[in-house]
């Protein structure tokens, strides 16, 4: 697993562990809704970088009989329970607190209390999501960040920044809300802010939830990387058509590839196995993370016709 995830993670789990901290007591001191919100926001968030941290450390351990191909997909499951509990532990608590206080709303105490708390947290959070971002900008490589989120195999890197760019909007909601109670004496308007940080939460769960469903069912490895071994298999003068490229991400860096291929007929049976195993290392030479390779020697009439492929030209 990537350092940068772990950098990541434990510079989240710094900030918002202290961030935590101080909101609950300014919720305390104030009675802010809005306040109280951000409060379980960010104790939600640290809960949720230590299962990240869990995730990652899980995800290292060996192969066993159990789990032939490892246990990198720990990651994934617990990037979905992340998801989950964003939605229900932070968004839920936000829109029922902020429903709660516009039907029975109380004033706000010594809101400068908040302002100082929200700016403290605004600098602990701002720098938490600096790092995030650039060290996302730094191995999404070419894609646009949509992209990257979209075809990265790698959710503890963009859960963190997801989580923190929530964090950054629930802060300017809790500010404007709090200060709109200020100077308008109407109290509801801290109960519309923890309600608009409970739809932020909600938007930021589903779609987390959205992007580590596919990873955690078994997605494919990017079709530049399919390709290039496609590519690379029908390369070789002995395969005639290569039939079938089918990837499995077993983790964020372990892809299983399982090819078939149909070799020229002049090729003595004996030179096929010696063929594949020159295949097996150029594809792991080519893409490091292609841990494990299964190709088997197979006709092309013996394909369905929707996984038929011709012989890629070379490029």
């Amino acid at each position: 697993m990537s350092l940068a995830s772990k950098k990541v993670i434990w510079a989240a789990l710094a900030g918002n562990s202290l961030i935590a901290v101080t909101k609950f007591a300014a919720a305390l001191l104030t009675g802010s809704s809005a306040m109280l919100s951000e409060a379980i926001h960010s104790l939600v968030d640290t809960g949720n970088q230590i299962l990240l941290l869990y995730g990652l450390k899980r995800s290292q351990a060996p192969p066993d009989e159990s789990f032939p191909f490892g246990h990198g997909k720990e990651v994934y499951f617990w990037s979905f329970v992340v998801a989950i509990l964003i939605f229900a532990g932070g968004a839920g608590v936000s829109l029922y607190e902020g429903i709660v206080h516009i039907l029975y709303p109380s004033p706000i105490h010594n809101p400068a209390i908040n302002y100082v708390v929200l700016s403290l947290a605004a600098i602990f959070e701002g720098a938490a999501w600096l790092f995030a971002f650039r060290e996302f900008s730094r191995v999404k490589g070419k894609w646009g960040y949509l992209e990257a989120v979209r075809r990265g195999k790698n959710p503890s890197l963009f859960v963190v920044l997801f989580e923190d760019s929530a964090a950054m909007l629930g802060l300017a909601m809790a500010f404007l809300g709090i200060y709109m109670s200020q100077i308008t004496g109407n109290p509801v308007y801290d109960g519309l802010a923890s309600i608009a940080i409970g739809l932020i939460l909600s938007g930021t769960a589903i779609w987390l939830a959205h992007e580590t469903k596919g990873l955690l069912i078994g997605e494919s490895a990017n079709r530049e990387i399919v390709h290039g071994i496609r590519i690379l298999a029908g390369s070789y003068p002995q395969i005639k058509t290569v039939n079938e490229v089918l990837t499995l991400h077993m983790g964020p860096d372990f892809i299983l590839a399982n090819l078939s291929l149909d070799f020229v007929d002049t090729v003595p049976a004996g030179h096929v196995e010696e063929v594949l195993e020159q295949l097996r290392t150029a594809i792991k030479e080519e893409y490091p993370q292609v841990k494990r390779i299964f190709a088997e020697p197979r006709k092309s009439g013996d394909q369905n016709p929707e996984s038929r492929s011709q012989k890629p030209e070379k490029e």
